[in-house]
């Protein structure tokens, strides 16, 4: 099967499509794909424990997802605010995805 990377850079109260971004994710592992959801930007709001999101903990149940750590500290959400399924990471984690060759979807 194929590995992807889906880089959601909006949160989920921006635009009604993060949570059709979401059901991709879900779709993908569902189907047996290895996925890796990067949360950067805006993203990373819908990563905070008690943030009041469609989808984004269904997809932490099926795939890995990340929160870039300076979108993070950018926002104020300390690492300990976050959803227990969600890892900070720093970009480099994005560029050695890449140079591995998965395939990456930027929403």
């Amino acid at each position: 099967m194929a590995r992807y990377l889906l880089i959601e850079s909006g949160g989920p109260w921006e635009s009604g499509t993060t949570a059709g971004f979401y059901r991709l994710a879900q779709d993908l592992a569902g189907q047996g794909h290895e996925v890796t959801v990067y949360l950067v930007q805006n993203g990373v709001l819908a990563a905070r424990a008690g943030a009041r999101e469609v989808g984004l903990a269904d997809v932490a149940a099926h795939a890995r997802v990340f929160a870039d750590d300076f979108s993070l500290r950018e926002r104020g959400i300390a690492v300990r605010d976050l959803r227990a399924s969600i890892l900070p990471a720093g970009i480099e984690a994005v560029a050695d995805m890449l140079a591995d060759g998965v395939r990456a979807i930027w929403h």
